[in-house]
């Protein structure tokens, strides 16, 4: 049924299950992000620091004054009390599976027979003010015909069933990014027919570590100022990412919800360490071979989990060169808390919250995607050979039902 309303085959574990939680405590995660986002957004000094971050070739003009997107993940934890609470995993200004995961919720509800009085949209949204308001951000007032979808190598990508969903309801192109045709100031591509067609905006969905990792030669200047809109401007990657994790740190504001964290480099020649233990962090290694049981090493600019390290030695911190130690971050280990029973035992779910933020708009979470798993990691790929696992959906009762 999924498949059949995606239009193409989903290339990703879907869960055997949704789950169900209170909408006060979806509605509390959603707060969370969005605060912290917020916050992010409007300190200076922060932006200039993340600024400074961003690879040469990626630092892209045009920037504007908000992002379009944002995701915040959340896991479960129990806290002193005993009580669940959730803990900031990661805050990303980049378009997660919006389309894809309204009709995932759907087919959720319809195959199995779901109560019609639950819910998943957010801030008051239905069925219909969803897709209005995902077209407003997503089009930004422009004909859908010259805008695209942008990715490198759309068609094979796992995440084609958005893809498809969103060119479906919103009458745009999904063009690989490589395909981009530029003339003086202008960027065009070709539909179906071969007829050359401007781009006026851009949903862009390449994600820039991979065309670093991959080496992508684009036929266009990135950092060229062309006449287009982004809706997600390239910049807000960087900006809001990982980075931002040791900056909410030190605010202390958001400490019963950010686990504590520090850049490598501040680590191993600066205060970083001290920050960890000052905010109750285990940091005393034996030795070179000792591994730091608390932390995790995180590479900033990384995509699904890779990179991750648990665990990691003195001698693996120092063995990374000295010039690539700003690029990693070292965290408190999260434990997730398993909450989902199933016929393979208890089960973790992470819970992520979509953001909208269109052109003369407001900041506004709209609806839940769930993951489940059982290992250290919670990416559908890191649980793919496992039952019971991978992505899924959140629903709560309505108001009085």
């Amino acid at each position: 049924m999924l498949e059949d309303r995606c239009g193409c085959r989903v290339e990703f574990r879907v869960a055997e299950t949704p789950i169900f939680l209170e909408k006060r405590t979806l509605e509390h995660m959603a707060k969370l992000g969005a605060g912290m986002a917020c916050e992010l957004i409007s300190d200076p000094v922060y932006l200039e620091e993340a600024r400074k971050a961003i690879p040469e070739g990626y630092r892209l003009p045009g920037e504007c004054r908000h992002p379009h997107f944002l995701t915040a993940d959340f896991a479960f934890v129990r806290d002193s009390s005993g009580e669940l609470s959730p803990r900031l995993v990661e805050i990303q200004a980049f378009p997660s599976v919006y389309a894809y995961q309204a009709v995932l919720n759907r087919t959720y509800l319809q195959a199995y027979g779901l109560d019609e009085n639950l819910g998943w949209y957010l801030d008051g949204l239905d069925r219909d003010g969803f897709w209005e308001l995902l077209s407003r951000t997503v089009l930004g007032g422009q004909d859908p015909i010259h805008v695209v979808l942008t990715e490198i190598d759309p068609q094979h990508q796992k995440t084609r069933s958005d893809f498809e969903v969103t060119a479906r309801k919103l009458g745009i192109a999904v063009v690989d990014i490589r395909s981009l045709e530029p003339e003086g100031d202008t960027l065009y591509y070709r539909n179906p027919q071969g007829k050359r067609i401007v781009i006026h905006r851009i949903y862009n969905r390449a994600i820039a570590d991979e065309l670093v990792a991959r080496n992508i030669k684009l036929p266009f200047d990135l950092t060229k100022k062309w006449d287009v809109q982004w809706a997600g401007h390239p910049n807000w990657y960087f900006l809001i990412s990982k980075f931002s994790l040791p900056w909410l740190t030190r605010t202390g504001r958001w400490n019963r919800v950010v686990p504590p964290a520090v850049f490598l480099d501040e680590f191993l020649l600066g205060p970083g360490r001290e920050r960890l233990k000052a905010a109750g962090v285990k940091v005393d290694a034996a030795g070179p071979d000792a591994a730091y049981s608390e932390l995790l090493l995180k590479p900033l600019f990384s995509f699904a989990g890779k990179g991750i390290q648990f665990e990691p030695t003195q001698a693996q911190l120092e063995a990374i060169p000295k010039e690539e130690r700003a690029g990693y971050l070292l965290q408190q280990r999260m434990r997730f808390e398993p909450t989902i029973e199933t016929p393979f035992g208890m089960t973790q779910a992470e819970i992520r919250i979509l953001y909208l933020w269109p052109d003369r708009g407001t900041l506004r979470p709209v609806l839940p995607l769930v993951r489940l798993g059982r290992g250290k990691m919670m990416g559908v790929d890191h649980n793919k050979d496992q039952e019971w696992v991978g992505g899924s959906a959140a629903f709560y009762p309505k108001a009085g039902t």
